[in-house]
């Protein structure tokens, strides 16, 4: 290895053939985002990945029975830990906190990928629909249960469940704190595919692999002008693929992967 993993709290973070892995791991309170050190994993996590050059995907999942319960319960009835406090209290600890998550994975320049392990409630679903891609393990559920709580989604899940399945289908999912299956979830468009459970991080780690054989630089850029595309009109869009296609024609993996591409065609000629 000619790069460093940095050292993650209450998680794990492991790289192998240009995948990095991150695995939350309190078990202990369902990989809850409050009350642990697992938003500053994601965080620093989120930051390495775009300095390292050797990574091409990352992965989040859950260790343990949940991949997340979101925040801590407990500790919203005991007015404690990152819910204690004044309403500038709260409003500040939350821009310190959880809302440094979608942040960060807002500006992830790699594909990342979600294997949704088991319940995501709460801001744990949110933080899986932050991901480009989700595969869930049947095992998995999915929850907007802010409301039954008497709370709003403070991490930003409002923006990104509608932005992936309509506005319509988002309000109900939220106004009515239901929690749903991973096959509805599938039916819904939250999920690309659904697994058995033993299945899941074989099924990812293969679509990981694949997508991180790509060439690394074009991928990256790719990912840009996806997100690029959500936001800016289609003229201006244009122009920067343009000057993207530019610096792909001038990376030396776009010749090697055309040269492939031609060794394989005179094989099969």
């Amino acid at each position: 290895m000619t790069f460093i993993v940095p050292e993650v709290k209450d998680a794990r973070l492991e790289v192998e053939n240009r995948v990095a892995t991150l695995t939350l791991d309190r078990h202990d309170v369902r990989n809850a985002l409050t009350g642990t050190a697992l938003t500053e994993a994601i965080v620093t996590t989120a930051e390495w990945v775009n300095q390292c050059e050797e990574v091409s995907v990352l992965v989040i999942t859950g260790a343990g029975s949940a991949f997340s319960a979101g925040g801590n319960v407990k500790d919203m009835a005991e007015r404690g830990g990152d819910f204690a406090g004044d309403v500038a209290e709260v409003a500040a600890r939350y821009r310190r906190g959880i809302q440094r998550i979608p942040l960060a994975l807002q500006e992830v320049e790699v594909p990342v990928i979600a294997a949704v392990n088991g319940p995501a409630i709460g801001a744990g679903f949110d933080l899986a629909n932050m991901a480009d891609i989700r595969i869930a393990s049947e095992k998995a559920k999915f929850g907007e249960t802010f409301l039954n709580l008497g709370i709003i989604p403070g991490d930003g899940g409002a923006w990104f469940l509608q932005r992936l399945i309509g506005y319509q289908r988002a309000f109900e999912l939220t106004l009515s704190g239901r929690v749903i299956d991973a096959r509805e979830a599938k039916d819904l468009g939250i999920v690309l595919d659904v697994t058995e459970h033993d299945e899941l991080m074989p099924r990812v780690h293969e679509l990981a692999r694949h997508i991180a054989a790509q060439p690394p630089k074009a991928t990256r850029l790719t990912k840009r002008l996806m997100k690029m595309g959500q936001r800016i009109e289609l003229k201006d869009f244009l122009d920067l693929c343009a000057c993207f296609q530019g610096l792909c024609h001038n990376e030396p993996e776009h010749l090697e992967a055309v040269n492939r591409m031609l060794e394989r065609m005179n094989k099969s000629s």
